[in-house]
């Protein structure tokens, strides 16, 4: 499975990543390649959680671009 995620670095620095279509599903970490590393990790774990309590295992998410 592919997965859209979105890598931000916050104000100390860290890495953060999270895949908007598991929700709940964020990880982080000091490079972005840790960070990249983690939100794979996330996301099996996420996936594996989901599928055993019987719930959606991803929402239906869209990236659109917005002119101001």
């Amino acid at each position: 499975m592919k997965f859209q995620i979105t890598l931000d670095r916050d104000e100390d620095g860290i890495w953060i990543a999270e895949c908007p279509a598991i929700p709940g599903c964020v990880s982080q970490g000091p490079t972005r390649a840790e960070a990249l590393a983690n939100i794979r990790e996330a996301i099996t774990l996420c996936l594996e959680v989901r599928a055993e309590r019987g719930m959606p295992l991803t929402l239906e998410t869209r990236q659109i671009e917005v002119a101001i």
